[in-house]
């Protein structure tokens, strides 16, 4: 039986907010676990964090086949699938009896989690159509904000109090819900573009960026530049993208960025998600070795970050459909740059508020706008290469980071962090030059149409 609906928009968002809150979680949830793992499973930390490592990589090698399955199968049952493989992956997991098991069904888990959140998107711009679109991509950003921030928190309280293995089972009746309400409440919706698999295209490209995450990660760790596995995923990923450019029907369609729109925001999105994702990994290192603080006062730091950003997403999509996204994220760079100086020179929680609140004006309307100009047809293939985007210029912006401060502190430099944190601000503010090429005329005022 299925269930007929008043409002397509508000439904797909439920189903869609039900389905990624948890794959969210994940990335997050499970690194305050890693020394119980650890002492439980008999081994090092630094083997049960493949763990964490796995899940992540798994997730990048994933979401390049976004496009191709949606085009295929139609994007429910693609969203079908994604949450049966998370919620199989999440109840092996907290079955692990080692490490090989833990790692391998954290793979599973990555499969599922690696779809769902670019199928999302996708479900959901299609659904609000272009004069909603700033609204729907506040929806989907609220929980992206504020669930890495609330996860290291969540998960602590779930190990201390009942242990690790429901850091996994949690997810169990959480997706069988969201799994259960996309069977009942989401239309069904054939293959729009059944074309053939880009075979060769997938074999370069998906283990390119896994290579390329896992190299960054290693650097942002302290690696060298040098690491083998750097270089090798920019060289799969070089090679995918020549071949791209010459081959019809290749996984990723890399002509989207000939419309200027999407790639002054895919930019944009680029340099200020390097920005933002190399402060949040700094900022619990300075509160702890710069301040003396603890591991809870590290995690607690970020907090009003997530409270600031969920004040104006809401506020950024109405504002965005109504006025268009140049002006609206323009403003939030300035406000998160200003909350960037601000934590710089005086430290304290008030500064990672301000920030908050610019981020919740940039990540929304600079999203909205990568989808504004888009065709129906061209929303998966956008949706990928927006999520490929972003998942690589998160450990990039990690690496440098991590790097300048490394580099600083062997040099005997004075407040190293103040050098990390300034390349921070360089690279958010520099996200102002792609925002203003972003087409303000294509931007024809908001709906009365309710979300």
């Amino acid at each position: 039986m299925r269930y007929s609906v008043r409002n397509p928009l508000r439904t797909t968002g439920l189903v869609v907010l039900l389905g990624v809150v948890m794959t969210m979680l994940d990335t997050t949830i499970v690194n305050v676990a890693i020394t119980s793992l650890a002492r439980g499973f008999g081994t090092t930390i630094a083997t049960m964090q493949w763990a964490v490592t796995g899940y992540l990589l798994t997730l990048s090698m994933t979401v390049p086949v976004t496009g191709w399955a949606v085009g295929r199968f139609g994007s429910r049952n693609v969203w079908l699938v994604s949450l049966v493989l998370f919620i199989a992956g999440s109840a092996l997991s907290a079955a692990a009896w080692s490490v090989g098991s833990l790692v391998a069904f954290r793979a599973v888990q990555g499969l599922g989690g690696g779809l769902l959140l670019p199928v999302g998107q996708t479900m959901l711009a299609q659904a609000a159509g272009k004069e909603r679109m700033g609204r729907v991509m506040a929806l989907i950003s609220v929980p992206a904000m504020l669930v890495p921030v609330l996860g290291p928190p969540f998960g602590g309280v779930i190990v201390e109090a009942v242990g690790w293995r429901w850091l996994f089972l949690i997810n169990v009746p959480v997706c069988a819900v969201a799994l259960l309400a996309a069977f009942l409440l989401l239309p069904s919706e054939p293959g729009a573009n059944p074309q053939g698999l880009d075979v060769i295209g997938l074999a370069v490209l998906s283990p390119g960026l896994a290579a390329l995450v896992y190299g960054l990660s290693e650097v942002g760790n302290g690696a060298s530049l040098l690491h083998p596995a750097l270089w090798i995923g920019l060289a799969l990923v070089a090679a995918f993208t020549v071949r791209a450019m010459k081959v019809p029907g290749a996984l990723v369609d890399l002509r989207l960025f000939g419309n200027r729109t999407f790639a002054a925001a895919v930019v944009a999105l680029v340099c200020y998600s390097a920005a933002m994702f190399g402060f949040t990994v700094l900022v619990p290192l300075y509160s702890q070795l710069a301040e003396g603080g603890n591991a809870l006062d590290a995690g607690l730091l970020l907090a009003p970050m997530g409270i600031g950003a969920a004040i104006t997403m809401p506020v950024a999509g109405k504002l965005t459909d109504s006025k268009g996204p140049r002006g609206v994220g323009a403003a939030g760079v300035v406000v998160a740059v200003a909350g960037l100086v601000a934590f710089t020179a005086f430290g304290g929680p008030v500064p990672i508020f301000a920030l908050g609140l610019g981020h919740g004006l940039v990540s929304t309307s600079v999203m909205a706008a990568a989808f504004k100009t888009l065709e129906r047809t061209a929303i998966p293939a956008a949706s990928t290469l927006s999520t490929i985007a972003v998942r690589l210029a998160s450990p990039f912006g990690v690496a440098l980071l991590a790097v300048l401060l490394q580099l600083f502190t062997r040099a005997d430099v004075a407040r190293p962090f103040t050098y990390a944190f300034g390349c921070a601000i360089a690279l958010a503010a520099v996200s102002l030059v792609p925002i203003a090429l972003i087409r303000s005329k294509a931007w024809k005022g908001s709906s009365s149409a309710p979300v």
